[in-house]
C-alpha cells in the first residue's frame, strides 16, 4: 500500500474544481494507494511521472517505490495539462 502526498500545486488545482468533478478525481487519487499503475495510466515521456485520465481531467503523479509514496503534482483539464 502506497501513501499519497498531494503537492501544493495539485491542491490548488483541486480547490478550483466543481464538487462533482472533485469527488470523481478524489476517488481516482485514493485508488492509486492500492494500485499506483492502474490500467490506462501512461508513463510520461517528456518528464518523469505518470498520467491518469479522469473524464476530461488528467492527474499527473510520480511514484517513489522505495519509500512507498505517490506524489500528485498536477490535476488539470486535458487542454491545459501538458503546458
Amino acid at each position: 500500500m502506497h501513501e499519497i502526498n498531494i503537492i501544493p500545486s495539485a491542491r490548488k488545482d483541486l480547490d478550483c474544481l466543481d464538487k462533482k468533478v472533485f469527488i470523481q478525481i478524489k476517488n481516482k487519487i485514493i485508488s492509486l494507494a492500492s494500485n499506483p499503475r492502474p490500467f490506462g495510466s501512461l508513463k510520461l515521456t517528456v518528464e518523469e511521472g505518470y498520467r491518469m485520465r479522469s473524464g476530461n481531467y488528467r492527474i499527473l503523479y510520480r511514484i517513489d517505490d522505495k519509500n512507498k509514496m505517490i506524489y500528485v503534482y498536477r490535476v488539470k483539464h486535458r487542454k491545459e495539462s501538458y503546458r
